[in-house]
């Protein structure tokens, strides 16, 4: 059996799986947190905080379990940016992809460097969700803090520390903090220069194949079940999600809609990413290509919080009695900034169209429609770079409780969208990875699952979306 140790942006899971892939009933634990935001775009998690959580996930799954465990698969959440003191403890805050305060620095990257060239190397535009414009931000902004950081690196790294006592950086971590030359599997020196950072102050890279035997003390007395597993380093969430939606070729683009929202594809073809994607890795042999946005499930939270919303049942009976783009409203979604597929990160979220009659429910409609315009905008890029007759496949825990939502992404995108079956597909990749690392599976292609409803788009909804994402669009360039 293995452990999948999933650290996300709004809580922790922990689940046990057998040598199939399949998760064991009862060994489930999941903790929920959410990020401190700040009134000047700060988003920050506790490293502290996110270790506890950990522990007690792990706890929860082991309690009253005997027997051996083979390994753990980590995986956590990508471009969260942590500093260590020389001792190797937490010197700062975890700052994550949401926090926009690095914007100016971004900008001035963008004035003073080729985007294009940076973008071809590493997998990223220079963007305030990336660590160049971060560290830029934090030289100037913090500088009392920095002088106390000996390395930068991710929650990953600061699990590996407490663990293990060491540490390094994976491959599939770096490459989506905007410094790895992905063609070499190296800190990328220009954007290095850009960061104001040398690799000297980065942690080592390895591939997420290469394990660590079981935790020191006292974290081995408190598992005796995992004191001779392999733990393999942490890879990015979006790669892990893509496995366990098996979505690991072409033929598959897998749509997830959690915090924010994402489609993204698995290759091992050595494609430059188009302008407004990015690439990132899975590992040193398999890439993925995708783009996020910045919205996506914390847009229908807000909508929740802010306009006093019924339950969710009532919401979704509501939602779906209204027409398709019939409320009158036009809206941008950049809660948190842009990411895919403008990446300007000094964007913000605006609507247009209010009346004295427009109703909540009516803006709730309108902003969900909103966020399936973006991923209209992102599959129109990412669809050239799949198989040429490509599955959408679902999955998230936003899309999980909306049909009405998924049918509207269907409908944006004139492509039939299918749901995966599998409810955590962030923690069945991380097993399955470990397990294909181990051996145990040879081929992740034999563990696919048989998909579930498929949601066909309708053409005169499909073509009333075209409408309104020009119109989103005339409005984008106005503001």
């Amino acid at each position: 059996m293995v452990i999948a140790l999933d650290v996300g942006t709004s809580s922790t899971r922990a689940s046990l799986y057998d040598a199939a892939g399949r998760p064991v009933p009862g060994r489930f634990r999941q903790i929920p947190y959410e990020p401190t935001v700040t009134r000047d775009g700060g988003v920050e998690h506790d490293a502290a905080r996110l270790l506890e959580a950990v522990a007690a996930c792990l706890d929860g799954v082991l309690a009253g379990h005997k027997s051996p465990v083979r390994a753990v698969g980590v995986t956590t959440f990508w471009h969260g940016l942590l500093g260590f003191d020389s001792r190797g403890r937490p010197a700062t805050p975890i700052y994550m992809w949401a926090d926009t305060r690095s914007v100016p620095e971004a900008q001035l990257l963008r004035a003073a460097l080729d985007d294009g060239a940076v973008h071809a190397r590493t997998g990223c535009h220079l963007h305030a969700s990336y660590w160049p414009a971060k560290l830029r931000w934090l030289n100037r902004e913090r500088p009392a803090e920095v002088r106390r950081v000996a390395r930068w690196g991710s929650f990953g790294e600061h699990l590996e520390l407490e663990l293990f006592g060491e540490a390094a950086t994976s491959v599939s971590m770096a490459s989506a903090t905007g410094l790895l030359d992905q063609a070499s599997a190296r800190w990328d020196r220009e954007a290095l220069a850009a960061g104001e950072i040398d690799d000297g102050r980065l942690f080592p890279l390895r591939d997420w194949a290469e394990a660590r035997r079981g935790p020191r003390a006292p974290w081995a007395m408190r598992w005796p079940a995992l004191r001779g597993a392999d733990w393999f380093p942490a890879v990015g969430d979006g790669a892990a999600s893509n496995v366990g939606s098996d979505c690991t070729d072409p033929s598959r683009i897998a749509l997830n809609v959690g915090t924010s929202a994402a489609l993204r594809v698995v290759t091992t073809a050595p494609l430059e990413p188009p302008r407004g994607l990015w690439r990132y890795r899975l590992d040193r042999r398999r890439a993925l290509l995708g783009g996020a946005t910045s919205e996506g499930g914390n847009v229908y939270a807000w909508c929740r919080q802010m306009l006093k919303l019924p339950s969710d049942d009532e919401v979704e009976a509501a939602l779906a009695a209204l027409p398709a783009a019939g409320h009158g409203l036009t809206v941008l979604p950049h809660w948190a900034g842009e990411r895919a597929p403008g990446w300007r990160g000094d964007r913000l979220g605006a609507i247009v169209g209010l009346r004295l009659d427009t109703t909540a429910l009516e803006i709730t409609r309108a902003a969900l429609e909103a966020v399936a315009l973006r991923l209209a905008l992102v599959y129109d890029l990412l669809a050239p770079c799949a198989g040429p007759a490509h599955t959408i496949v679902a999955s998230g825990g936003a899309l999980a409780r909306s049909r009405v939502w998924t049918q509207i992404i269907a409908d944006a995108l004139g492509q039939p969208i299918r749901w995966s079956p599998e409810s955590e597909a962030t923690s069945r990749g991380a097993a399955l990875l470990a397990l294909e690392a181990l051996g145990v599976l040879p081929d992740l292609a034999t563990t696919r699952q048989e998909l579930g409803e498929t949601f066909v788009p309708d053409r005169a909804r499909h073509a009333r979306y075209r409408d309104a994402l020009e119109r989103q669009r005339r409005f984008d360039e106005r503001v």
